[in-house]
């Protein structure tokens, strides 16, 4: 939940890494503040309460290098960047499965949801208590959580940045993520035009496999 074309190192980032240090431009660039005690609580009731989620986004890698896309959630576990034109990358969560499949070299990498810092993203029912602290912001209105296992290290980080929003699940809106897996490699998510809870079809899951059938398969 990183792409000359980037062709990423993104092999492996494809769980979409992003750095605690990063958080901190997603968020504001001043004096840090402390979070309200119950903050972290009203992530998790956000979590709880999107069931669904689309929005623009735009990948930074640790190089500078930018992409932009689609993003479409269904929780639990289900999520599908859709990058621009031109570029033959797909990343699919299944709900059990995170699938980066390239379609100019013909491959396909699949690894747990679990072991993904986007884990913590796509399973509301994760107890964030157990794994999050939340990161001091340079003001209220913005809400940054860095979640990590530290009996799992090689599942790496994931720091998600929100701000207070009304209108959106539990008071507050998904800004972007800064991701850091088990190789370092970071990647930063932005997102915009997020509508919540709306309608998502299953097929928004599939893809195609663009590996060569073996006779008798």
């Amino acid at each position: 939940m990183t792409l000359t074309f980037p062709r990423l190192t993104l092999t492996r980032v494809a769980a979409l890494a992003l750095a605690p240090a990063a958080a901190g431009a997603l968020a504001l660039g001043v004096p840090a503040v402390a979070q309200p005690a119950n903050t972290l609580s009203s992530v998790q009731s956000h979590l709880k309460a999107t069931t669904s989620m689309t929005a623009d986004f735009v990948q930074t890698d640790r190089n500078g290098q930018r992409l932009s896309g689609q993003l479409t959630l269904k929780r639990p576990g289900k999520i599908r960047f859709q990058y621009q034109q031109g570029v033959p990358l797909l990343i699919v969560g299944d709900g059990s499965s995170l699938t980066m499949i390239d379609y100019e070299v013909k491959q396909v990498q699949r690894w747990p949801v679990k072991n993904s810092p986007l884990g913590a993203l796509l399973d509301p029912d994760r107890d964030l208590t157990q794994y999050a602290k939340i990161v001091p912001t340079g003001s209220d209105e913005v809400v940054s959580v860095e979640v990590r296992d530290p009996k799992r290290p090689e599942y790496g980080t994931i720091t998600m940045v929100f701000v207070r929003d009304g209108a959106a699940p539990a008071g507050l809106r998904l800004r972007g993520w800064v991701a850091l897996d088990s190789q370092n490699n970071r990647t930063r998510i932005d997102l915009s035009n997020q509508k919540f809870n709306v309608a998502v079809a299953e097929s928004a899951f599939k893809w195609t496999d663009p590996r060569p059938r073996q006779r008798g398969r």
